[in-house]
């Protein structure tokens, strides 16, 4: 996330194009980040006006990041209303949780294959040390954030640029998703993970996927669980 002082020197005054770029994904950055901790309500309205106050620039700005996260899925557009916070549903997650297996246990054999040609994993272990750390210190926010690190991470070790940009979405959608509910042992995710970097970092692609796929699977059922009485169908 961009800070305060980025969008200072962006102001629009300046008025070129990288600046009105650099304006735009710093309120993106932080609208979303207020949509995901709960910040911003499901259902809540985004008012360009008071996004422009909040954040100290024009409306311009304001009204290319709700356009944008309306295309990635957190915010809908009605007639009278404007933008709101999108109301998420169970079939929501039960897709978020296909897209998964589907891209994470490509990225997951990609990186093995990777590390295994002498890519380096140095960050992955890192990743993986922090994720021990926070769950061992009961850190339940910085569990949630280190995760989709640690899974973002995963998808940069693939070396695959296109899958790396169709993701962004995508690993934002799981720290909304999982704040919301988790229902599962951090215990045993630490071990889910442990396995499936090591299996990265010793460079063994077959074994890499199907724990990540058996790591994404077995995570849907408990947060389907733990939303199912919130959210409607």
């Amino acid at each position: 996330m961009k800070g305060s002082s980025t969008v200072a020197e962006a102001g629009p005054e300046n008025g070129n194009v990288r600046d009105d770029e650099a304006r735009a994904e710093y309120v993106y950055q932080l609208v979303l980040e207020g949509i995901v901790s709960g910040s911003f309500a499901q259902g809540s309205r985004l008012r360009e006006r008071e996004l422009s106050d909040m954040y100290s620039v024009s409306r311009i700005p304001v009204r290319e990041a709700i356009q944008r996260l309306e295309q990635d899925g957190f915010v809908a557009t009605f007639p009278r209303r404007g933008a709101v916070v999108r109301q998420l549903t169970l079939t929501d997650v039960n897709e978020l949780f296909d897209v998964r297996l589907c891209l994470e246990t490509f990225a997951a054999k990609e990186a093995a294959a990777r590390v295994a040609e002498g890519g380096d994993g140095g960050r992955l272990g890192e990743l993986m040390e922090a994720s021990k750390a926070a769950i061992d210190e009961d850190r339940t926010d910085d569990v949630v954030l280190i995760s989709a690190e640690l899974h973002a991470e995963i998808v940069r070790l693939s070396g695959n640029r296109l899958l790396m940009e169709s993701v962004k979405p995508l690993f934002g959608r799981m720290r909304w998703i999982f704040g919301l509910a988790h229902n599962r042992s951090n215990e045993l995710q630490r071990e889910e993970h442990t396995q499936l970097c090591n299996a990265i970092l010793n460079g063994r692609p077959e074994l890499a996927y199907s724990l990540a796929y058996s790591h994404i699977e077995l995570g849907r059922e408990p947060v389907l669980a733990g939303l199912a009485e919130t959210l409607e169908p």
